[in-house]
């Protein structure tokens, strides 16, 4: 498995075996990668995760042959050959094809001419050595069967060998995987109904160029049923393709086995490879979709955090009003309340006097104002209300996926009596202070940084997206005395019992002073301390080194480190000039190697060091609230809230996102967004177009 994993991936056998080994001995993908990186050669999350994939693909492959060679052991069918070729198989295809005359049939044309006795007429049509085929036929007419209906019978059968025939299937699924065209047409009784995909009422394009957001999206519509579909090759082309394989003469049966072929495409082989090649696009679809999904996924759960600031959150509204809250720097619940600035009630005076009053009794630092509906008043409303000389900095905040929280258990349990809305300003206050231990409370595909998430394979999308934000949070360490269950859970080696345990413990027995001590939880056994210890963070313990991410099976040799620098280790961490001066080589041994070292002076020089750097604000236009307000030629500030391969979508302040699709980002040729922006990304846009009916919004960044 090793050797095939390597050829699969490009990694060196090596590094595979090592990889699977500790994954065996249960090492999760991020302790792997940060703590282990002697044993595999350096591999990062995605390399990993990659071969954990590829593993589980064969093993899957491997049960399928198990099945199948049972199966075979049970019809006692002992072909020496065909064992071999399953025993030898890795291709899912090739493994079904091998299968195919040996499966369970259900009663088909070919098993009713069987039993009418007409398989020895249909060998004698394949032999091709008769001239006289209707003679033959005559012979098998019985029981008021007719020679043209023996002749029907056998092409039935001979049909049925052809669409089991692994030369005659992987030559039509060439065709279809070479020369296949998806066309789609609009129902016509849906056509006012379908509207938003009338880019595909009259589509055609080649099913192996096809990007993955059209297909999904013409996918999505044919499963509403505002679309036909269906895969066209040149069927002419085919048949001729089959009759090379199976005519060898010119005998008077060559005209049966013809009319077989012919049969046997159109009703056996080109709907069983028509269906393949649509679960392979589409599969290949979904990878790309979750691919784009994750990557987004991940830049928005590393946006910088604005750290342990007073914050005063707003969830707008107009009729039901501004639902506020103040949070202390530990993102703790200290006043909600109601404004209403905003027609229909304009409390202008109102408001103005609440907000400055509780900017000062709490000392608020900061104001989150989420950016849907009324967004953008209440950050105008807000911003006219400060004074000039106002260090108070506001920020427009994503409410995607606020509302999923806002209803969801867990909020439920930390809000059980606040109103859905006040759960949501919360959140908005919250995603300021610290996006990721919020966020991780939300599920990952309800975050709004993807497309068509809930046409792609689900179980793939959900692996894909617990990776990431897994990959986050342990990239970033958790506090282990502040943590939400939300946030611990997806430490490595950890999960949702001992989350709940350390939260337990934490409550009952007061906040941990090491690292060590987190052995005393419930259950917390030698495994998990070991995958989960150099992801945790105790700041302000016992011992200074639990507030970096040093592994504490590294402790002794930073004490080493220290020991022959003679200085304390509490004077070597933080202190750059003498990290600087360590020579690693002094202490490379058979376990530790200089990766892991470079790592401990990474982290010795600046300990506990937020790779997610600072939140920065961005100023909209003033001039626009709604996209009415948007004319063609505008040049307006944005964020990238969204990537695609098609384009990058952009917020410009308003409800309605822009598009600066993939030929209008810059003036080189570049086919995935990705290559140059991130999401969260400033940018400067010019307007191209508007369309007021769709609600979209055309942008360019080349000016």
């Amino acid at each position: 498995m090793d050797k095939r994993i390597s050829q699969i991936t490009n990694i060196s056998e090596k590094q595979v075996a090592a990889v699977l080994r500790l994954i065996a001995e249960g090492g999760t993908i991020p302790f792997i990668a940060r703590y282990r990186k002697e044993a595999t050669g350096g591999l990062n999350e995605l390399d990993i995760e990659l071969i954990g994939n590829e593993q589980k693909k064969l093993q899957d492959i491997e049960k399928r042959k198990a099945s199948i060679l049972e199966r075979l052991t049970e019809l006692k069918i002992n072909k020496p050959g065909l064992i071999d070729q399953i025993t030898n198989c890795y291709e899912p295809k090739e493994l079904e094809d091998l299968y195919i005359p040996y499966r369970q049939r259900r009663k088909t044309k070919a098993t009713k001419a069987r039993d009418q006795g007409l398989e020895p007429l249909a060998k004698i049509i394949m032999s091709q050595r008769q001239n006289d085929i209707m003679a033959q036929a005559f012979r098998f007419g019985k029981n008021g069967l007719s020679a043209d209906d023996a002749l029907e019978g056998a092409r039935h059968i001979i049909a049925e060998w052809v669409s089991e025939s692994t030369a005659a299937r992987n030559t039509v699924r060439s065709a279809y995987e070479r020369h296949a065209t998806l066309v789609s047409k609009v129902d016509k009784k849906k056509k006012d109904e379908a509207h938003k995909y009338r880019d595909y009422f009259e589509f055609s394009q080649s099913i192996k160029r096809i990007p993955s957001h059209r297909l999904l999206a013409i996918l999505r519509a044919e499963k509403d049923g505002l679309l036909k579909v269906k895969i066209d090759i040149d069927t002419e082309r085919a048949i001729q393709r089959l009759e090379r394989i199976f005519i060898r003469s010119n005998a008077d049966a060559v005209e049966q086995i013809k009319l077989a072929i012919k049969d046997s495409y159109k009703r056996l082989l080109a709907p069983s490879i028509e269906t393949e090649v649509r679960k392979d696009a589409k599969e290949k679809a979904d990878l790309e979709a979750i691919s784009i999904f994750a990557n987004n996924l991940g830049q928005l759960l590393m946006a910088p955090p604005l750290g342990r600031k007073k914050i005063l959150a707003l969830d707008p509204g107009f009729r039901s009003g501004c639902k506020l809250t103040c949070l202390d720097s530990n993102g703790n619940l200290v006043h909600n309340s109601t404004i209403f600035p905003h027609e229909p009630q304009k409390q202008i005076d109102n408001a103005r006097h609440r907000i400055e009053s509780l900017i000062r009794k709490h000392g608020i630092d900061a104001i989150a104002i989420g950016n849907g509906t009324a967004g953008r008043e209440t950050e105008q409303f807000i911003k006219s209300i400060l004074p000039k000389d106002s260090s108070i900095e506001v920020y427009l905040i994503s409410e995607a996926g606020a509302s999923i929280y806002s209803a969801s258990e867990a909020a439920r349990e930390e809000f059980p009596d606040l109103d859905l809305t006040v759960r949501g300003s919360v959140s908005i206050g919250r995603r300021l202070i610290d996006p990721l231990a919020e966020l991780v409370k939300i599920e990952p595909k309800s975050i709004g940084v993807g497309q068509y998430q809930h046409d792609v394979d689900q179980n793939k999308l959900k692996a894909s997206l617990d990776n990431v934000v897994s990959f986050a949070v342990n990239k970033v360490g958790v506090n282990v005395n502040t943590a939400s269950k939300h946030l611990l859970q997806h430490v490595a080696g950890l999960g949702p019992k001992l989350a709940q345990n350390v939260i337990d413990h934490r409550n009952g027995s007061g906040a941990f002073k090491s690292i060590e001590s987190i052995k005393k939880v419930k259950s917390y056994g030698a495994k998990a301390f070991e995958q989960s210890a150099g992801f945790l963070r105790v700041k302000n313990g016992t011992n200074p080194l639990d507030a970096s991410a040093v592994h504490p099976e590294s402790y002794a040799l930073v004490e080493q480190m220290a020991q022959k620098l003679k200085i304390s280790t509490s004077e070597l961490i933080g202190n750059e000039e003498i990290a600087k001066a360590i020579n690693l080589d002094d202490f490379v041994t058979s376990t530790i190697g200089l990766p892991t070292l470079k790592d401990i002076i990474i982290e010795l020089k600046k300990p506990g060091l937020d790779p997610r750097g600072e939140a920065k604000t961005i100023d909209f236009d003033d001039r626009i609230k709604k996209i009415e307000d948007v004319r063609i030629g505008m040049k307006l500030q944005g964020k990238i809230n969204n990537l695609t391969k098609f384009g990058a979508f952009v917020d410009i302040g308003i409800k309605e996102n822009g598009l600066i699709h993939v030929s209008q980002i810059t003036d080189k040729h570049i086919t995935d967004p990705a290559e140059f922006l991130n999401l969260d990304q400033a940018v400067t846009v010019k307007v191209l177009d508007i369309d007021l009916v769709r609600k979209r919004i055309g942008l360019s960044m080349k000016m």
